[in-house]
């Protein structure tokens, strides 16, 4: 079993509160859910414009995993709100 995780680093510079970062994420996180099998998580802050998103994914298959978290970061890149500032991936 291949096991897959990515930690994005997001920066939303529109988010001018806690409340407005928040919407941000759950319409991004939920489009990443409808479309990808992936686990989502963040990593919780007080920060208005940051926060960290990590995408877990498990296969059989090296080639599957990596194209599903490259296809989740693509997403994650052409929403209009968000600019990420740093990207790793972790297979074990």
């Amino acid at each position: 079993m291949i096991l897959g995780i990515m930690r994005i680093s997001i920066y939303i510079p529109d988010a001018g509160s806690l409340k407005a970062k928040r919407f941000v994420i759950k319409s991004v996180k939920d489009k990443i859910k409808n479309k990808f099998n992936v686990s989502l998580a963040e990593e919780a802050n007080d920060l208005w414009q940051r926060v960290e998103l990590y995408a877990a994914c498990i296969s059989t298959d090296t080639q599957h995993v990596n194209s599903t978290l490259e296809n989740v970061k693509n997403m994650i890149e052409k929403d209009p709100q968000i600019e990420i500032l740093d990207y790793s991936l972790e297979l074990s």
